[in-house]
């Protein structure tokens, strides 16, 4: 029960940094943010890994000089919620069962 809670927290915590660092990335994009400043140099090189699996999935469409839509990035935001909480289902479930079993063997 304490190592589903610890890992239910640890993948939200991990899908949510994840999550969080795609949204400001897909911003920065949108925005055009400069690509000499530190900042952004370091979003951009911190999703890139992550960003890998999805690359070239779809169009980056400009919608206006220097101001693009990551269609890829949106995907793969979507993709590590959609991951993350599916994980953290299944602790929840297993844990449950865990707890089923155990109530069964003290009868």
């Amino acid at each position: 029960m304490l190592i589903s809670k610890f890992l239910v927290k640890l993948v939200g915590l991990v899908t949510d940094a994840v999550v969080a660092l795609l949204g400001l990335r897909i911003l920065l994009k949108l925005l055009g943010a400069s690509t000499v400043a530190p900042f952004v140099v370091w979003v951009y090189d911190t999703t890139k890994p992550i960003l890998t699996p999805f690359q070239g999935m779809f169009p980056s469409p400009e919608i206006a000089p220097k101001l693009n839509l990551e269609l890829s990035s949106i995907f793969a935001l979507l993709t590590y919620s959609f991951v993350g909480y599916l994980i953290i289902d299944i602790i929840r479930i297993l844990d449950l069962k865990a707890e089923g079993i155990k109530t069964v063997n003290k009868k």
